[in-house]
């Protein structure tokens, strides 16, 4: 587990209610067009594709708030019909999980959530993914970076 403070980033984005069987889905939808519109707009893409969670259930079937993000350069004046936002710096414990998607809760999830349970620290309800190495739906080997927001 490591604890650090993130960096502030525009990023261009779409926001969904959601459960979790349907980021799949909405992650394939969503990305052509946020990619899509950042060509459209001109900005240039500054980093991988984040997933962000409100309340993150523990369960298949509540629905969450999500939001897909690309962080991107430039934008200050976009206008576009997407989300143009800018993550505020957060504290989180973080870890990375390498391998298929089938092991991330069990592989990536459930070792940061017992590590953060046993620490002093407390969850802030926010969570991330950043897709540092995504090799495609069914390959063998990702690297994705799992957040959680700590509390005061």
């Amino acid at each position: 587990m490591n604890i650090r403070e993130t960096d502030a980033m525009r990023v261009m984005s779409i926001a969904r209610r959601i459960t979790i069987p349907d980021v799949r889905h909405a992650a394939a939808e969503l990305a052509p067009l946020i990619e899509a519109e950042i060509g459209r707009a001109g900005l240039t893409p500054a980093g991988p594709w984040i997933f962000i969670a409100q309340n993150l259930p523990k369960n298949a079937t509540t629905a969450f708030d999500w939001r897909i993000c690309r962080p991107v350069e430039g934008g200050k004046d976009y206008h576009g019909a997407l989300d143009m936002i800018t993550l505020e710096p957060i504290m989180v414990a973080s870890a990375l999980h390498q391998g298929p998607m089938r092991s991330l809760f069990t592989q990536g999830y459930a070792p940061l959530v017992e590590k953060i349970e046993m620490s002093r620290h407390n969850f802030s309800g926010e969570s991330r993914e950043i897709y540092h190495r995504w090799a495609g739906p069914g390959a063998r080997y990702h690297e994705i970076e799992i957040q959680f927001g700590l509390a005061n």
